[in-house]
């Protein structure tokens, strides 16, 4: 596997788009930066990074999703390689909360964003990035995020952190494109965050109503049964989920 590492940079995702306009990358390839200027969380929202302190890198996939339909399907693998390299350094109480947070003791402790690039041959070309909080110890302004080091107690080893969370995520994808069967819709949906629980959420009018999350679709929607015994399936960017 190409891991590039580089000190500063605007972003690791825009690296690899770059990159991938100049040469042939193989696939895997990973950028790896101790400094992310500017990286980018869901919906456009900036992920906060301490200097060193934490892993900000992104990896390219192809040859994995052939349907555009089922890009989501890739969203569902990351999030179950990211929690089974967690488990291995005994990180307890991991979930993930709906579309792409990881979570450990209700805290936000890793997010992913995944770019796809649509080629003209059908081709799908995937750029996996991933923001993991490590040694930082300090949030200011955002309560409900934390670190490895602060849930632990103690500092960890992030090149080995990476070592482990890229072997996870090759190996599910591996499995993923060679068609071995694994239930990974039941795994995911064993780790998602206040499944069955009733929950608060907020639609884009600022609106807040309160719904049991049952499941999500393989197009990526949240299933919520509602107060009137309905059930609604919700895009990404038509709700969120308040903690």
């Amino acid at each position: 596997m190409n891991i590039i590492k580089l000190n500063a940079i605007d972003s690791t995702s825009s690296f690899l788009k770059e990159l991938l306009k100049q040469q042939y990358v193989e696939n895997f390839t990973t950028v790896v930066a101790e400094n992310q200027i500017n990286g980018r969380g869901q919906i456009g929202n900036i992920w906060s990074s301490e200097n060193g302190k934490n892993l900000t890198f992104s990896v390219l996939v192809k040859d994995s999703i052939v349907d555009n339909n089922f890009v989501f399907v890739l969203n569902t693998i990351v999030s179950i390689g990211i929690i089974r390299a967690l488990e291995k350094f005994k990180i307890n109480k991991l979930a993930i909360k709906w579309p792409n947070d990881i979570l450990s003791e209700n805290k936000k402790i890793a997010g992913i964003l995944i770019e796809n690039i649509f080629k003209g041959n059908n081709e799908i070309i995937s750029i996996v990035g991933i923001g993991l909080n490590v040694n930082q110890m300090k949030f200011d302004d955002l309560p409900q995020a934390s670190s490895l080091a602060i849930l632990k107690n103690k500092l960890f080893d992030k090149e080995l952190l990476l070592k482990e969370i890229l072997y996870e995520i090759k190996f599910l994808i591996t499995q993923l494109t060679n068609n071995v069967k694994f239930d990974f819709w039941e795994e995911y949906h064993h780790l998602l965050f206040k499944k069955n629980i009733p929950s608060v959420f907020e639609d884009v009018n600022n609106q807040q109503f309160q719904g049991i999350i049952k499941g999500v679709t393989k197009f990526g929607k949240l299933i919520i049964l509602l107060e009137d015994d309905s059930i609604k399936e919700f895009n990404i960017k038509e709700i969120k989920m308040l903690f």
